[in-house]
């Protein structure tokens, strides 16, 4: 599969979770996903990952809060590379509290799929207009090889 259709891929698989309630640690679609496991769900879907390649481990919903051990952004790093511009079916990681501790995958530049607990559900964004993510912004992040 070439990059353009990897990208393809990713997003498409990404689209299929869209409407998925938020649940912590969940990773069934139609039932609940947080932003790491939808993540890491549409990676290996689409074989970027192998099953178990990333393991998040166990994380309470408050470690962000409390430490400033960057854990989330090192598994990303173990696994991709920071872009300066993002494309479809790359990361953004976003800093809630203390760390990067939120992800989603870029459908176009400023455009962004992810699990989001305010929401309730998986969810599209805008970062053109959603001032209180873009904010947060940590940066974009490639598992795609060029």
């Amino acid at each position: 599969m070439g990059v353009p259709d990897i990208r393809t891929a990713v997003c498409a698989e990404a689209w299929c979770w869209l409407g998925t309630p938020w649940h912590h640690r969940a990773r069934v679609r139609g039932a609940g996903v947080d932003c790491a496991q939808l993540l890491l769900a549409v990676y290996e879907a689409v074989g970027l990952l192998q099953p178990g390649q990333v393991d998040p481990g166990d994380y309470p919903m408050d470690w962000h809060l409390h430490r400033d051990d960057e854990r989330f952004l090192r598994g990303v790093l173990s696994v991709g590379r920071p872009v300066a511009e993002p494309l479809p079916g790359d990361a953004a990681l976003f800093k809630f509290g203390r760390v990067a501790s939120h992800a989603a995958i870029v459908l176009e530049p400023s455009v962004v799929l992810h699990a989001y607990a305010p929401d309730g559900a998986v969810v599209i964004s805008d970062l053109r207009t959603s001032a209180y993510l873009a904010e947060r912004l940590v940066g974009y992040y490639s598992l795609i090889t060029p």
